[in-house]
């Protein structure tokens, strides 16, 4: 009988810590079903009709005409080819270049907090300020200039950073790299640490090299945080706007750096034309959410042990 009370009080127990968790956690799903599945419902549902964001008129329902239109524009396709451009050489030295960093950081002994914060002060920057500070560095008298001439050993050139086809493209990576590489660098200092270094111990011990403890030790205990960093980057490079969008109202070519959430923008707030750029918006979503689910499948494996 004892027993049978101590199981319904323990049952009693965890129901009210049930009740109570759900508590805490129902503000939150409130304010994320508010801020992310309404949004992504009523693009849904605007990319069936034609709306003009200034018309007092309301929205003329026209099936698949959006779309339609959507994926035969030469201007859409322009879009998605910027966007993989930059995705690619963005998302790809981030994920490389952090856990780099991240290695050299944590070599570094009792010094690495420092490092650390060295790295990470970009990230605290909004993306605004950083396309706006990078705009001044690549002026035709910045420091990128004068760099390059520095180590080109000329002077006065012009590397044309933001009026050059090819040299915007470069520059917006740039920006973001720079933004952003502090961020996962923390990530994977993290993940490191948290490896015990007793493995290391014991496969000093077994004659194993660095070589060989950074690929048989290091890399696979770090595969769920590689996971966390590849699709975080990947995200963040899909979605990028602010840089692209500062950079054409200064001047710079609108083809090169068009990517997807610049032309939604544009689309919307320029030729009024919500429904279209509700299309977009819909493809760049299952885009990402397809890449996503891609990325966890290759990177799922069992939880990691130590």
């Amino acid at each position: 009988m004892n027993i049978e009370k101590q199981v319904k009080k323990r049952k009693g127990v965890e129901q009210v810590q049930a009740r109570w968790g759900w508590y805490f956690v129902i503000p939150a799903l409130i304010f994320f079903s508010v801020f992310s599945f309404y949004p992504i419902i009523n693009a849904f549902t605007l990319s069936f009709f034609k709306k003009n964001l200034i018309s007092p008129l309301p929205p003329r329902f026209t099936g698949l005409n959006n779309y339609i239109f959507v994926l035969q524009s030469p201007d859409f396709w322009n879009s998605v080819r910027a966007t993989i451009t930059f995705t690619l050489g963005t998302f790809i030295p981030l994920v490389l270049m952090s856990l780099l960093i991240a290695i050299l950081i944590t070599i570094q002994g009792k010094h690495f907090r420092i490092w650390q914060l060295l790295y990470y002060s970009p990230a605290v920057l909004s993306s605004a300020v950083a396309a706006l500070i990078w705009m001044l560095i690549f002026t035709p008298t910045g420091i990128a200039n004068q760099f390059i001439n520095a180590i080109k050993q000329t002077s006065g050139v012009d590397m044309r950073w933001l009026s050059s086809g090819e040299m915007v493209q470069l520059s917006t990576m740039i920006v973001y790299f720079w933004k952003y590489i502090g961020y996962f660098t923390v990530l994977y200092v993290t993940g490191i640490t948290k490896i015990p270094a007793v493995i290391y111990e014991a496969a000093t011990i077994d004659g194993a090299s660095r070589s060989q403890a950074f690929f048989k030790i290091t890399l696979p205990l770090l595969k769920p945080t590689t996971a966390l960093v590849s699709i975080m980057a990947m995200l963040q490079c899909l979605k990028t706007f602010s840089t692209q969008f500062l950079f054409t109202q200064s001047g710079a070519p609108k083809a090169p750096i068009n990517v997807i959430t610049l032309n939604i923008y544009n689309t919307a707030l320029k030729e009024y034309n919500v429904g279209r750029a509700s299309v977009m918006s819909i493809l760049l979503f299952v885009a990402m959410l397809i890449l996503t689910i891609i990325q966890l499948k290759i990177s799922r494996s069992d939880e990691v042990t130590y």
